[in-house]
């Protein structure tokens, strides 16, 4: 719905139409049915992992906090986008109205930043668990590790309004059909009138230093990790010492590979509408859906508190 401003031609987008998969709409229904069950098992599955780090003894360690964190965060970053993309699916509509596709890209944005974060503070505790064991129980003491959450959770909260407000000042005059299935920056930038450099630029620094800068500490602790690893002299202290950090490895992989680095960090013009939904729904749903299988199939202690859990 447009609003044409009292002293000049120009008008302002009251609200937005977000397209997602109406170029497709014999499989409207098709697709809902599977997002409906792809959202309840990530819910499931994540609060199954949630439960039995609260609940089972034998998981009261640094690196199970963190997974009932990550677990949390999961929750709450699918449920940013899924909801929204249902009823869009259930109705055929799909417009969003001005403040609400700000707020659902800021909380977008927010829960991705604080994932890079978690999944840093996570390589952290491996890395201290494996290189400086007999120090662990004093670095990652409990009150250090809630602040790190903390800090993985509030750190990014003044940036992203910042930046979200920055995009959302922008003069939207043109089309107010958005060819994704949620309120994300590239699709936005592309509505915007005028110079967006500005903005692009200060996307890429945000990028640099909630995407690049994690995963080169990240890179940097599995990088000793391994070294040290390799300089075990047990076979079954390195096996052991490969699984408890092959799953993380394996999430951390799958997060940046198919979200964050290719959708922003990948020159302007290579950037396509169609190749960012697919890459979105990667990162947005497939990667929390299979978060908590990648954790529980690779780790022995896990797989016993599901056993018990499921033998009361």
């Amino acid at each position: 719905m447009p609003v044409r401003t009292g002293k000049s031609n120009t008008t302002t987008l009251m609200e937005f139409v977000l397209l997602g998969f109406s170029d497709i709409p014999h499989l409207q229904w098709m697709i809902f049915g599977i997002f409906l069950f792809l959202y309840f098992t990530i819910l499931m599955c994540n609060s199954i992992i949630i439960l039995i780090t609260k609940t089972d003894p034998a998981l009261q360690t640094p690196m199970y906090f963190f997974l009932s964190n990550f677990s949390v965060l999961e929750i709450c970053y699918v449920t940013a986008t899924m909801p929204r993309m249902l009823m869009d699916l259930c109705t055929q509509k799909g417009t969003i109205s001005f403040y609400a596709c700000a707020t659902q890209m800021c909380f977008v944005l927010l829960l991705g930043g604080t994932e890079c974060l978690l999944l840093t503070v996570m390589a952290y505790d491996r890395y201290v668990a494996i290189c400086n064991p007999l120090q662990y129980p004093v670095v990652m003491s409990h009150k250090v590790c809630i602040q790190l959450v903390a800090a993985s959770w509030v750190s990014g909260i003044p940036v992203e309004i910042g930046q979200t407000y920055q995009i959302f000042s922008l003069p939207f005059c043109g089309s107010n059909k958005i060819n994704h299935f949620f309120c994300d920056i590239p699709p936005l930038l592309n509505l915007a009138c005028g110079d967006t450099f500005v903005n692009e630029m200060a996307v890429y620094v945000v990028a640099v230093l909630f995407v690049m800068v994690p995963f080169i500490l990240i890179s940097a602790s599995y990088g000793k990790i391994i070294s040290n690893i390799l300089k075990m002299s047990s076979a079954r202290g390195r096996a052991k010492a490969f699984s408890t950090c092959s799953s993380h490895l394996t999430v951390v992989v799958l997060f940046y590979g198919t979200a964050t680095i290719i959708t922003y960090l990948r020159p302007e013009a290579s950037h396509s509408a169609e190749t960012d939904k697919v890459l979105s729904l990667f990162y947005t749903i497939v990667t929390p859906m299979f978060n908590p299988m990648i954790y529980s199939l690779r780790n022995k202690d896990v797989i016993m508190a599901l056993r018990k859990l499921l033998g009361k």
